[in-house]
């Protein structure tokens, strides 16, 4: 299923913003993200994960972009809806099969 975003986009947003923007004030990068986190109310281990995201998405950092995500994800309840297409076909082709075979059968005998 789906999973639940516990937070606004825009208070992401917003969180991403503060940490890129104040990274310089900080020793390290992880250190803003503490320091963000904790004034917004947030695990420190989320925000470094939307930040990392981030600089996937705007190719500052190499990974799958969340429209790339969100296209596999397509993909993979397509393949899903397909498989259980070719399944119904082919347990229909099955049944077809059988009863043209049986009726014809009794005729001979």
């Amino acid at each position: 299923m789906g999973k639940i975003n516990r937070y606004a986009p825009e208070v992401r947003d917003r969180a991403i913003r503060m940490v890129t923007d104040h990274r310089g004030e900080y020793p390290s990068t992880w250190a803003a993200i503490q320091s963000v986190s904790q004034k917004l109310g947030m695990t420190p281990e989320t925000l470094r994960a939307w930040v990392r995201q981030a600089e996937i998405d705007t190719g500052d950092a190499k990974g799958i972009t969340t429209d790339e995500k969100e296209h596999n994800r397509q993909l993979e309840r397509e393949v899903i809806e397909l498989r259980r297409a070719n399944e119904i076909l082919r347990a229909a082709s099955i049944f077809f099969a059988t009863e043209l075979d049986g009726p014809s059968m009794k005729r001979h005998k």
